[in-house]
């Protein structure tokens, strides 16, 4: 399989989360010619698991790879160009994907001589709806699941490299939307209606007060302020309305939830300052805090090694959220960072490109693992 060729194929085809019926369609095709054991697809989502059973007992390892793309536009030129506006994949999907195929093509090659492997090709990772999608189903419920393992590649890092920890590896996040319900007047008359502007500023303030940026501390949090609207356009009208929406993120799954705690006290205090002025909360694209169990990352770090590949501790968790994080709350797991170039431009950036020449490392990395996995020396345990 040539992996870049592949890649590309991806990038072309980018869609964004819950609409990627055409690069599912793609992996099918891929994968046929690796013939799995079998290969499921779901009703509630573009998911895909391809299973390879060697029909003996053993372990049963999950390696996911997602395969949606972002909202930002395709700003360079490059022969495989996004064919959807505002759609790209800025995030390195495609790669990860395209690494998932890769140990397909391993696995048919050199089939494994006991347990099986899931490979989970996730939707909608970018919504944080992908993994609580496959979950809901109950379909993982018949596999006595010992490991899952995914992989990020991480601009910033020395190409090639790998980095990983016990414990928290990725922040929890969750998105909220805040709208507020006053009642309009004439704009000669402000007094005669209910205005939510005194209520969604000292919402603002107070939420982005609670901010502690210190990732070294274990109370780290970040409120961020995504929207901010109150009223039209409608120079002889007295806004009536307003919404709110804020991005919150926490170093724990704890904090998190207490931050939300905060917030709905906060918006419950404010809007009460105001007669007449009602509210609701709106909760949206829940990523679920990464925890990497310590037997998992053990083996990251010693694939990486047997692999001769420069591996780096991670000390503090990644700030940004990562759907994975919800299958490390059902299974022993990790998610770990391949690094993608010190001058590699940031996740999300216009200019990002995922680097080819990493695709074969990530392919080693994942097969590395089902090796160490499956071998029956760890004390590895369902959770």
């Amino acid at each position: 399989m040539n992996y870049s060729d592949i890649r590309h194929r991806f990038h072309r085809l980018a869609e964004p989360s819950g609409k990627e019926e055409h690069t599912a369609q793609e992996i099918l095709n891929i994968l046929q010619e690796f013939e799995p054991t079998e290969i499921h697809r779901f009703e509630n989502s573009h998911n895909i698991i391809a299973i390879y059973d060697s029909h003996k007992p053993g372990n049963t390892i999950l390696l996911r790879g997602d395969f949606d793309a972002v909202g930002v536009d395709e700003t360079i030129e490059l022969p495989y160009a996004s064919q959807n506006p505002h759609c790209a994949h800025k995030c390195g999907h495609d790669g990860h994907t395209t690494i998932l195929l890769g140990v397909a093509e391993q696995l048919h090659t050199h089939p494994i001589s006991k347990g099986k492997v899931l490979l989970f090709f996730q939707a909608a990772e970018e919504t944080g709806e992908g993994c609580g999608q496959l979950l809901t189903t109950r379909f993982l419920d018949s596999f006595n699941i010992n490991m899952v393992y995914a992989l990020h590649n991480i601009p910033g890092l020395p190409i090639g490299s790998i980095t990983c920890c016990a414990g928290s590896f990725t922040c929890a996040v969750i998105s909220c939307e805040i709208q507020l319900h006053g009642r309009t007047a004439h704009a000669a008359e402000p007094q005669n209606g209910i205005s939510p502007f005194r209520a969604a500023t000292g919402i603002s303030e107070r939420l982005l007060n609670l901010s502690h940026s210190d990732l070294r501390d274990e109370n780290y949090q970040i409120v961020t302020l995504i929207e901010s609207h109150i009223g039209e356009t409608a120079y002889g009208v007295s806004a009536g309305s307003g919404v709110l929406r804020f991005t919150l993120r926490a170093k724990s799954e704890a904090q998190l939830q207490k931050l939300i705690k905060d917030t709905e006290k906060i918006v419950t205090e404010k809007v009460g300052q105001t007669p007449g002025l009602s509210s609701d909360i709106r909760w949206l694209e829940y990523f679920a805090g990464g925890q990497n169990s310590a037997d998992a990352a053990a083996l990251v770090r010693q694939s990486a090694q047997n692999l001769g590949l420069d591996y780096f501790e991670k000390e503090v968790p990644f700030t940004w959220g990562e759907d994975f994080g919800l299958l490390t709350q059902h299974y022993p797991g990790a998610l770990f960072g391949l690094g993608s170039g010190e001058n590699c431009p940031p996740l999300h950036h216009q200019t990002y490109d995922f680097p080819d020449e990493i695709i074969e490392t990530g392919v080693k990395m994942m097969m590395m693992m089902i090796t160490k996995s499956s071998d029956g020396k760890n004390s590895i345990v369902k959770t």
